[in-house]
């Protein structure tokens, strides 16, 4: 048996591929599928499951596309009911893969179809829980979710679900069963996840605080349920994709990696209302930029920041990115829905320089200039980090405004008076240097290598929460 973890940092998500005897699963899968039907066949197996733990939220799911092109039988946990040809399986349903055993056990909670799958090997020991959003390493999901699509499922409801779930399904079963959970430290499935991504059931009854025996059901939902904060916006749209369907990854791509002139990207602009999206480099994109276009760097939590910053996944998106990576900036907008990509500026920013056309550019100053602005100067600071950030250390008299509410502050920031923008390392504050530009603000600079580099400068910094904070 062949039990393997796939997992993508960026959106810190893991997928699970499961192999005996010339059959293969694949429980969780990113929209792109071509890895996964690549790794069957060097094991020369076929894939006749593809399991999904639950309808995904932050992201779209590779289902159907596996369906299509592996002939694979999609099956989903109880009560789940997606618009297309699904196995709906019972509670504690067994699938055979190979000479391997699936067991489907309903665990709702997160979701109400949630479901854990429990691997059994080829000598019939049970070696392992695929556990979907349900357990985590040091956390468990969220249950504030689903009510954002099914308006009766409470997150209190959920919460009640989801303790029942762990404490008389998954808690009674041995501890030297392995955890494979489908996020790590970075998803927004979860609180405070571990940035491990795997560990024994008997350690998670240990050290994970939701596993705490002496919990009572409403201690337990009281634990779970503060400090939730709003989810990201493109969550429920991401859940009914996966309900309903999708267009398939191929057509996203060929629509998505068109290469435009100069001439026909300006012209495609103008004529569809298209968001011109720059993925390059913070340093790169405030030298020279298209006037009017969003920087959010592919190096960073790039599909997260979109799907919080651009709130329709249908509109319209031209790319500026670095020459090579247009294809991996298309795919990682469809890992999370935006399937409306209409092309890209071929010889990127370059080939529009050249071509005589209107740049702007987005003024950044050293954290050492930093320093003497707000001491000598006392200018305003605005510091577009998490709230949990910024309460943990900030620059005194500084004013929060988080990157992801910034559009709902937007009458908060002055128009006239100079202001510097800072986050921890400078990705966060480009991306609202240039959603400012985009709308009309001028007078402010932000500050190169963020937080980090402040700190090491005789800039006044305080651990106190600023009573300037807007949160």
């Amino acid at each position: 048996m062949k039990l393997e973890q796939i997992y993508t940092g960026c959106i810190a998500h893991a997928a699970y591929y499961l192999e005996s005897n010339g059959e293969a699963a694949i429980f969780d899968p990113l929209r792109e599928v071509q890895p996964y039907i690549d790794r069957a066949h060097a094991d020369h197996a076929k894939i006749k499951y593809v399991f999904e733990t639950h309808f995904h939220a932050d992201f779209v799911s590779g289902h159907l596309d596996l369906k299509k092109k592996a002939n694979a039988e999609i099956v989903f946990g109880p009560t789940a009911n997606p618009s297309y040809e699904a196995t709906i399986a019972e509670d504690n349903q067994i699938f055979i893969v190979g000479k391997c055993q699936v067991k489907a056990i309903h665990t709702p909670g997160h979701t109400l179809e949630s479901t854990t799958y429990l691997i059994i090997d080829e000598e019939g020991k049970e070696h392992g829980l695929i556990t979907g959003d349900t357990l985590f390493i040091g956390d468990v999901g969220r249950p504030d979710l689903a009510q954002h699509v099914i308006a009766d499922l409470t997150q209190d409801k959920l919460a009640g679900y989801l303790f029942d779930s762990l404490r008389n399904r998954i808690m009674p079963l041995s501890d030297d069963l392995i955890v494979y959970p489908n996020h790590g430290a970075g998803s927004a499935c979860g609180k405070m996840m571990s940035k491990e991504t795997t560990d024994t059931l008997g350690n998670q009854k240990r050290l994970n605080y939701a596993l705490d025996p002496k919990l009572s059901k409403e201690e337990f939902k009281e634990i779970l349920l503060s400090g939730l904060t709003p989810p990201p916006v493109y969550f429920p749209q991401n859940v009914l994709m996966n309900i309903r369907g999708y267009e398939s990854l191929d057509n996203v791509l060929e629509r998505a990696l068109q290469p435009l002139t100069v001439e026909a990207f300006e012209a495609a602009a103008n004529e569809t209302g298209a968001l011109v999206l720059d993925t390059r480099d913070a340093t790169d994109f405030a030298k020279a930029f298209i006037p009017n276009s969003v920087n959010i760097g592919i190096d960073g939590n790039f599909a997260q920041w979109v799907g919080e910053m651009v709130t329709d996944l249908k509109q319209p998106i031209l790319l500026v990115t670095e020459l090579g990576r247009e294809k991996e900036c298309a795919i990682r907008l469809s890992r999370v829905g935006y399937d409306n990509t209409l092309g890209y500026l071929e010889g990127g920013m370059i080939t529009w320089i050249e071509a005589g056309k209107e740049i702007d550019q987005s003024r950044r100053i050293s954290p050492a200039d930093f320093a003497n602005e707000i001491i000598s100067k006392k200018t305003l600071v605005i510091d577009v980090r998490k709230k949990s950030e910024f309460d943990s250390e900030h620059v005194l008299d500084s004013l929060s405004i988080p990157l992801n509410e910034i559009n709902v502050h937007l009458s908060s920031i002055p128009k006239t008076e100079k202001f510097l923008l800072i986050c921890a390392g400078g990705y966060r504050s480009m991306i609202a240097a240039s959603i400012l530009r985009q709308r009309g603000w001028n007078n402010f600079v932000d500050v190169e290598g963020g937080f980090a580099e402040i700190k090491k400068t005789n800039a006044p910094c305080s651990n106190f929460v600023c009573p300037t904070t807007l949160l």
